[in-house]
């Protein structure tokens, strides 16, 4: 054909690319047809991460190799390629590593050749059928076992090459996603454990997380962060969601009359909290109503995927954006976002709550519902094996709710036990080697994986655990909760500046020729919620095999040198490094 289209050509035309790039944006994400750096060439959901990077380099900046490996291809995109190496039998190499991670597959050599998946699961709680196809799928796809994490999240370890997508497929089946649970994205949305059954709850938490999970899942554009993003909403129930080491920590609480809002529950916002860092997610002065709650979120979101430093991966979280701009000025870009003003509070406004329980995860207490109670189940640093699952969905399915509730504190609730069924319930838990004894180390112990399912990890934190647990409590009789946290590196997944005791994983000389063995910095002091506090380095390099005496030392010291009523973390903040440690070798040569 030869000549000029004619207008209705044209806008044909028009109308068919018009409508041809829609479907790219949503099927693919953005597409740039410009070199890197035209942040204007960028359409589509994945828009304003690929604009944010491209500012970064208009101002001479280099981005992080995991930066170019999302705008080359995010891995939400790589599904067909990932099932071609399962194909294979083959593992994820270079960035597909990172982006084999936004499906919840860690490939987690060398500590293991194997992956590691990590599931989704809104608010930590799902039904026992779900938990009973867990547990099938990891005894015929991993190692016969999963692991409870400190976002109330559940991993299947030990899964080999071919079985990957196998593994996402039957989660799917379960009605179960491992969608964004790793990499850059936001990671298990976390709420009170007790939600809907806690007796002195401000708010059930379950339709929050549920919203705000199930938004995550069909925004694409959430999937644009810079680094990882952490989301809790505490209901101010006895057992606390640890909401304060979240990027996002939502808080009910109770808004007095005569303040500008009506009076009632609200949500108090904080931000930025990061403990590994050293920070404490801070009260902004915002208190937002349930009903917009993901409404705020997805605008705090959507600012941090603008600023979110694209250039330095240990600076590429919210907590420095914050230090950057300031908190009103990060909140006056939330608002932009959002088009209104956000409510804001002076602390007077705000009555006191509740303070959470911190036995209430183990053991048998009474719901709000009456007749009723839960049974906090104790799990060795929070593994089970799949025969203990299956009987424990068992347990909840014949005499509770049907409900399991995992908790931050790597252990379980079965809820919606009759009085008449409690003490069958509990015999059941114990025919299963697990313990509901609320003794004060057991219910704070806390690990992460390890060196043995972890390559960033200098020791076997769980085994350390496992040790301290059991060297401890057959020597003291504590009469007040101690929380013990055992992380293997500074990514600190167990948090150890929280801790009463905190261990961080370190390789500890043994020789003059550089051989080294598993070992910990030790700190004491930390505290989260009312009590919250960072705590302070007290000793270096101490071998593993080492870290259970130390630590009794610690807590015979206290028992024996405390003042009346004082909490450990209380008599370790009272009294400077050398002091504790004078007292400690006291005990030692005692």
């Amino acid at each position: 054909m030869g000549g000029d289209f004619t207008i209705d050509q044209k806008r044909y035309l028009e109308g068919f690319v018009s409508g041809a790039q829609a479907v790219q944006a949503v099927r693919g994400g953005a597409r740039s047809t410009a070199a890197p750096g035209d942040a204007a060439a960028t359409t589509g959901p994945d828009a304003a991460s690929h604009q944010a990077m491209a500012r970064f380099e208009a101002e001479g900046r280099k981005l992080t190799p995991e930066e170019k490996a999302k705008r080359e291809e995010l891995g939400l995109d790589s599904y067909d390629r990932m099932r071609a190496a399962a194909r294979e039998g083959t593992f994820p190499k270079g960035p597909d590593l990172l982006r084999w991670k936004y499906h919840g597959l860690f490939h987690v050599a060398p500590a293991q050749d194997s992956y590691m998946c990590r599931m989704r699961i809104a608010g930590g709680i799902l039904t026992h059928w779900q938990f009973r196809g867990v547990a099938d799928i990891a005894s015929t796809h991993g190692g016969g076992y999963a692991d409870i994490t400190t976002r109330a999240n559940l991993q299947i370890r030990e899964i080999p090459a071919t079985d990957g997508i196998a593994v996402l497929e039957r989660l799917v089946d379960l009605g179960l996603t491992a969608r964004g649970a790793g990499a850059d994205n936001i990671r298990n949305v976390t709420g009170t454990p007790t939600a809907g059954i806690d007796r002195q709850e401000l708010i059930d938490t379950r339709p929050l997380t549920h919203e705000w999970h199930h938004y995550i899942l069909n925004n694409r554009d959430m999937y644009g962060l810079p680094r990882k993003f952490n989301v809790a909403f505490d209901g101010a129930g006895l057992i606390g969601a640890l909401e304060d080491t979240n990027d996002i920590g939502f808080q009910a609480v109770e808004v007095e009359d005569g303040f500008g809002i009506p009076g009632g529950v609200w949500l108090r916002l904080a931000l930025g909290g990061i403990t590994g860092h050293k920070d404490f997610a801070r009260d902004t002065g915002v208190v937002v109503r349930p009903a917009e709650a993901t409404e705020v979120a997805a605008a705090i979101v959507r600012v941090f995927i603008d600023t979110g430093d694209r250039t330095d991966r240990r600076k590429a979280r919210l907590k420095y954006v914050l230090d950057a701009m300031g908190f009103d000025g990060f909140l006056a870009r939330v608002e932009d976002k959002l088009g209104r003003p956000l409510a804001r509070v002076p602390a007077a406004a705000v009555l006191p709550r509740a303070e959470p329980d911190r036995l209430a995860h183990l053991g048998v207490h009474p719901q709000r519902q009456a007749g009723l109670s839960y049974i906090g189940v104790g799990l060795p640093a929070g593994r089970m094996t799949a025969a203990q699952m299956h009987g424990l969905a068992d347990i909840s399915a014949r005499l509770g709710d049907g409900d399991i509730r995992l908790t931050v504190w790597q252990n379980l609730l079965i809820s919606g036990i009759a009085a008449a069924h409690v003490k069958e319930a509990c015999a059941a838990i114990a025919a299963l080697g697990l313990s509901t004894e609320a003794t004060p180390l057991q219910a704070g112990i806390v690990a992460c994986t390890g060196s043995k399912g972890c390559r960033f990890a200098a020791a076997d934190t769980k085994g350390t655990a496992r040790a301290i647990l059991a060297h401890c409590e057959a020597r003291l009789a504590l009469d007040g909760p101690v929380n013990v946290h055992v992380t293997g590196c500074h990514n600190s997944c167990a948090q150890h500046y929280i801790g009463d005791i905190g261990l961080i994983g370190a390789r500890v000389p043994v020789n003059d020729d550089g051989d080294t063995v598993d070992g910990y910095h030790l700190f004491v002091g930390g505290g989260f919620g009312s009590q919250a506090a960072i705590a302070r380095e007290i000793y270096r390099d101490v071998k593993a095999q080492d870290a259970p005496l130390v630590v009794e030392r610690l807590l015979k010291s206290w028992l024996a040198h405390r003042a009346e009523g004082e909490a450990f973390a209380q008599f370790t903040r009272r009294l400077d490094i050398e002091a504790l440690k004078a007292l400690a070798e006291q005990e030692a040569a005692a």
